[in-house]
């Protein structure tokens, strides 16, 4: 009887151990995963016109899961991906090294569309993208023309002529 008794609290502790192991492991890939929900929501709610662009062209914006509102105007908007340091850094005044990352959005904002002043996103071509990236309580924001992906390096992004404009928000 005292043999089986050591080899219940011997099986108790493995099963334990083993329990102890699971939870940790859940615990950790809940936190991960809630982390990149994060990351990508962070970029979600209300933001005032902060820079000189914002400020003439867009005044304040709000983005949605599915929505970004310009001066009360709504657009549908759809989340393409998340992008790399590298690549938010070739569009935005962004050191590479501080591990932010940004998002990409397709949208279609036509070119007639005028905002503050008379003024458009991107002169006589449909605005149909959008990259984000928030430091703190700042959005970065750049609208690009063009039906095709725009390419998030320094060379191409220098020589783009996608590239409609970079503002500033706020919160």
């Amino acid at each position: 009887m005292v043999g089986r008794r050591v080899c219940r609290e011997d099986c108790l502790g493995d099963v334990f151990k083993n329990m102890k192991k699971r939870l940790v492991a859940g615990v950790v890939a809940s936190l991960l995963l809630a982390g990149a929900v994060a990351g990508v929501a962070q970029d979600q709610g209300a933001w005032h016109a902060a820079s000189t662009n914002a400020t003439s062209i867009t005044s304040d914006i709000a983005i949605s899961k599915d929505r970004l509102s310009i001066d009360f105007i709504t657009y549908p908007l759809a989340p393409i991906r998340t992008l790399k340091p590298v690549e938010v850094s070739a569009v935005f005044d962004a050191d590479v090294n501080a591990g932010i990352s940004g998002m990409l959005y397709r949208l279609r904002v036509p070119a007639r569309q005028r905002f503050l002043h008379k003024n458009t996103l991107c002169g006589s071509e449909d605005t149909q993208w959008m990259a984000t990236y928030v430091t703190g309580h700042t959005l970065e924001v750049a609208f690009f023309s063009g039906d095709d992906m725009p390419v998030f390096t320094f060379d191409a992004i220098s020589k783009s002529t996608d590239l409609c404009g970079t503002f500033a928000y706020s919160r």
